[in-house]
C-alpha cells in the first residue's frame, strides 16, 4: 500500500526561540510586500482626497455665510467702515465673526464658485471612494492567497506529524484547528490589513490639518486620546484569556460532536443518548460562559472609548464656539475642526471595536501555530538507502518500545521471517500485536534495536520506499468518499478497470458489487453507501491484493467476514502470498493453523513460536489460548 511520502522539512523551531504569535501573523503577509505597498498608497490617496472634503465644504459654508452677510450691509462702505461702526454700536461678538471672511458689502453668495468647489468635493470623493474599493480588493486576493498557504502548510505539516499525535489528540480538536481556527485567524487578518492601515493613516492626516486650522483645538483632542487608548489596552488586557479559553472550549466541543456522531449507532444501541446529551450540555456550557465572557469583556471597549471621544467632541464644539466669538477662526473652520474632529475618533473607536476580534484571531492563529510546531517524525536520511528488487526477508532485532516512557511495552524482541513464509502473531488483546506491524511500518519509531528489510536498516529508508513496499490491511477499514472502483485503485495509482475487477473478484468483492444499481461506479458517502462492515473489509483486501506488494500485513483483515466467505478469500490469499513475506495478526486461531510460523506474544515478549502442530504438542500458553 503507497502511503503519503515524508517530505523533508527543517526540525521544529525550540519553543524559547520562536517569534511571537503578531510576528509569525506579520510573516504570512511578507510574501506580498509589493502589494502592501500598494495598499499603503492607495488608502493614502483615498483618505488624503476624503480628508480634503470637509476642509472644503468648511470653505463653501464661509461662501455662503460671507455672501450672506455681504448682502445685508450697506453697498460701497468698507469692511474696516462696518467693523468700526458695529463695535460703536455694541456689537463686539458680530464684528468679530466678520472679521473671520472676506465680506464685500452689498454683494450676495458668489453661486459659480459655490458650484464649482462642491464639484471639485465630489470629485475628491468619487476618486477617493474608487481608490478605497481598490484597495479592498487587493486586500482580499493578498488575504484569500495567504490563508491557501497557510492551509498547504498545515497540510502537510499533518502528513509529518508522527502517530502519537493523533494518538493523544481527539480528530474533532485537530479538524477544529484546521477548519475554524484557521477561518477566524483569516478574518482577524482582512481586517487587520484595511482597518489598522486605514485607521493609521486617516489619524495621521487627520491630526495634521486640526494642527493647521487650530493648535489650540488640536491639543484640546489630543489629550482624550491617551486616556481613551490606556483604557481599551485594559479591557483588551482582560479580555484575551477568555479568548483563549473560548476557542479551546471550540475544539472540545467539536471533538465531542465528531464523536458523538461517528458513534452514533452504538450510542443507540446503548441508549446512551441522555448521556451524550448531558456531556454535550457541559461542553456546550463552558463554551457559552468562555464566549459570553470574552465578548461582554471586550464589549466594553467601544462604549468606553465613544464615552471619552464624545466627551472630546463637547469640548470642541464649545470652544470652538468661544474662538469664533473672539475671532480666532471662522465658522467654516470650526464646522471643519468639528468633522475632523469626529474623523480623528471614528479610528480609535473602530480599533476599539475590533480589538475584540483581533483578540479573537491571534488566540487562534497561537492554537495553529501551536499544530504547526508539534515535534515532527525524524526526516529521512540525506542519502537514502533503497532496495530493489524486494524480497521480504524482515528481522526483528533486540526491539524494545514503549508508547509512554515510564511504561514498558515491548523489550528485547527478536523475530525473523524469510521471503515466502507464513508468519501468524497471536496472543491476548494488549500484547503488542498490533505495535509489531505498526514499527514495521514506522508509524513509531524505535526505542532501541532495529529492524531490517532484506538486511538495511529501515531507518535508512525513506518511509515512501518502505511503506510501497508492505501491503496493509487493518481491523478498522478505512473508504473514503467515491466509488467503489476509485476505493480499489487506492492500492495502485493507475490501474486499469481490468485489474481492479480482477482483484475484486479474487478477494470475493464482485458477487456484491454486481447487486448494486450502479456497480462499481457506486459512490461510498459517510455511511459507506449501506455496506456492511464485512463487505467494507473485503473492499480493503481488494485494495492490497491490486497493490501486489512484497510484504503483506493483515491486523484482523477477516474479523468482519463469514467464515464460507474467508475460506474463499484464504485460497486466494493463497496464491497471493507465493513468494511474498506475510504477517498475519488474528485473534481467530483456527484461521491460522497453516501459518509457516506461529508467534505468540504475552505483555510485549515472545513466549512461543512454532508450527500449529509444534506448538499443540508443548500444551503451552498457545494450547491454552487455542483450547478456550
Amino acid at each position: 500500500m503507497t502511503l503519503l511520502a515524508d517530505p523533508e522539512a527543517p526540525a521544529p523551531v525550540e519553543e524559547n526561540h520562536r517569534p511571537s504569535t503578531a510576528k509569525r501573523l506579520f510573516g504570512l503577509l511578507l510574501p506580498y510586500r509589493g502589494k502592501l505597498v500598494v495598499i499603503g498608497l492607495l488608502a493614502v490617496v483615498s483618505i488624503g482626497l476624503n480628508l480634503l472634503g470637509p476642509l472644503l465644504l468648511g470653505r463653501a459654508t464661509d461662501l455662503i455665510v460671507t455672501g450672506l452677510v455681504s448682502r445685508s450691509l450697506p453697498a460701497g462702505a468698507t469692511e474696516e467702515e462696518i467693523l468700526a461702526r458695529l463695535r460703536e454700536q455694541g456689537e463686539d461678538t458680530l464684528a468679530n465673526v466678520i472679521s473671520t471672511v472676506d465680506v464685500v458689502p452689498g454683494q450676495g453668495v458668489d453661486f459659480p464658485a459655490l458650484g464649482q468647489l462642491l464639484m471639485v468635493i465630489l470629485g475628491l470623493y468619487v476618486i477617493g471612494s474608487l481608490s478605497m474599493l481598490v484597495q479592498g480588493r487587493i486586500v482580499t486576493n493578498i488575504v484569500q492567497h495567504a490563508v491557501y498557504r497557510l492551509r498547504e502548510e498545515i497540510d502537510a505539516k499533518l502528513t509529518r506529524l508522527p502517530l502519537a499525535y493523533f494518538d493523544r489528540n481527539p480528530r474533532g480538536e485537530v479538524l477544529s484547528r484546521v477548519s475554524n481556527d484557521v477561518d477566524n485567524l483569516q478574518r482577524t487578518v482582512q481586517l487587520s490589513i484595511g482597518q489598522m492601515l486605514t485607521s493609521l493613516v486617516s489619524v495621521v492626516g487627520v491630526l495634521a490639518i486640526m494642527l493647521v486650522i487650530s493648535v489650540e483645538l488640536a491639543v484640546l483632542v489630543l489629550v482624550c486620546v491617551p486616556i481613551a487608548l490606556v483604557l481599551a489596552a485594559y479591557i483588551s488586557k482582560r479580555a484575551m484569556p477568555k479568548f483563549a479559553q473560548q476557542w479551546q472550549s471550540t475544539g472540545a466541543l467539536n471533538a465531542h460532536v465528531e464523536e458523538m456522531y461517528s458513534g452514533h449507532a452504538l450510542i443507540t444501541a446503548f441508549g446512551r443518548q441522555e448521556q451524550a446529551v448531558r456531556e454535550f450540555a457541559e461542553h456546550n456550557e463552558i463554551m457559552y460562559r468562555s464566549s459570553f465572557s470574552a465578548q461582554a469583556i471586550s464589549g466594553l471597549i467601544g462604549p468606553a472609548t465613544r464615552f471619552i471621544t464624545d466627551l472630546n467632541y463637547v469640548l470642541v464644539a464649545v470652544v470652538g464656539a468661544l474662538r469664533v466669538a473672539s475671532g480666532s477662526v471662522s465658522i467654516g473652520d470650526v464646522q471643519a475642526f468639528i468633522q475632523y474632529s469626529g474623523m480623528f475618533s471614528r479610528p480609535i473607536i473602530d480599533v476599539a471595536n475590533f480589538s475584540g476580534q483581533l483578540q479573537s484571531g491571534i488566540a487562534s492563529a497561537r492554537r495553529v501555530f501551536e499544530l504547526l510546531d508539534e515535534p515532527e517524525q525524524p526526516p529521512a536520511p540525506a542519502e537514502p538507502a533503497t532496495v530493489s528488487p524486494v524480497r521480504g526477508h524482515v528481522e526483528f532485532s533486540h526491539v524494545c518500545f514503549r508508547y509512554v516512557p515510564e511504561k514498558p511495552l515491548i523489550d528485547d524482541l527478536s523475530l525473523t521471517a524469510t521471503p515466502g513464509q507464513l508468519v501468524a502473531i497471536v496472543g491476548p488483546t494488549g500484547a503488542g500485536k498490533t505495535t509489531l506491524g505498526n514499527l514495521l511500518l514506522r508509524f513509531y519509531d524505535l526505542d532501541g534495536g532495529r529492524i531490517l528489510l532484506d538486511g538495511t536498516d529501515i531507518t535508512t529508508m525513506t518511509r515512501e520506499d518502505l511503506r510501497s513496499a508492505i501491503g496493509l490491511v487493518s481491523q478498522d477499514t478505512w473508504l473514503f468518499e467515491g466509488t467503489i472502483a476509485e476505493n480499489i485503485a487506492y492500492g495502485k495509482p493507475g490501474a486499469t478497470r481490468e485489474e481492479i475487477i480482477a482483484a475484486a473478484q479474487a478477494m470475493c468483492v464482485d458477487r456484491f458489487v454486481r447487486a448494486l444499481p450502479h456497480g462499481y461506479d457506486t459512490v461510498l458517502d459517510e455511511e459507506h453507501g449501506g455496506l456492511s462492515a464485512g463487505e467494507r473489509q473485503l473492499i480493503t483486501l481488494a485494495r492490497a491484493f491490486l497493490a501486489q506488494p512484497a510484504i503483506l500485513l493483515l491486523d484482523e483483515a477477516t474479523s468482519s467476514i463469514d467464515t464460507r466467505t474467508e475460506v474463499l478469500i484464504q485460497q486466494a490469499m493463497a496464491s497471493l502470498r507465493a513468494g511474498r513475506t506475510s504477517f498475519v495478526i488474528a485473534h481467530r486461531l483456527s484461521t491460522i493453523r497453516n501459518a509457516d510460523l506461529i508467534v505468540v506474544m504475552d505483555q510485549g515478549a515472545v513466549v512461543e513460536r512454532g508450527t500449529h502442530e509444534e506448538l499443540m504438542a508443548a500444551n503451552g500458553f498457545y494450547a491454552r489460548l487455542y483450547s478456550a
